[in-house]
């Protein structure tokens, strides 16, 4: 399979940058998926140890890829613990 797609992309040179960009985003995509899973507080692989580790989450970490216009060291707790 492998071979007959190097044959393909040597008689037709114009499917190298197609191959490139869909894996580019391809490896992007994935990327994103596994950052999510590892980092979000939402998603809890080990339920015995930390059942809920959005609880221990402060009013000044920031968990989110992409904020706009939001300093999050500069805000303060104005929640109770549980």
């Amino acid at each position: 399979m492998l071979g007959t797609v190097s044959r393909q992309l040597r008689s037709h040179p114009a499917l190298i940058p197609l191959f490139i960009f869909i894996g580019g985003g391809c490896t992007m995509s994935l990327t994103y998926l596994a950052r999510l899973a590892l980092r979000n507080p939402d998603v809890c692989w080990d339920k015995t140890n930390n059942p809920e580790p959005w609880n221990k989450l402060g009013p000044n970490e920031q968990y989110k890829f992409f904020s706009v216009n939001m300093d999050y060291s500069k805000l303060r707790k104005d929640r109770p613990d549980f």
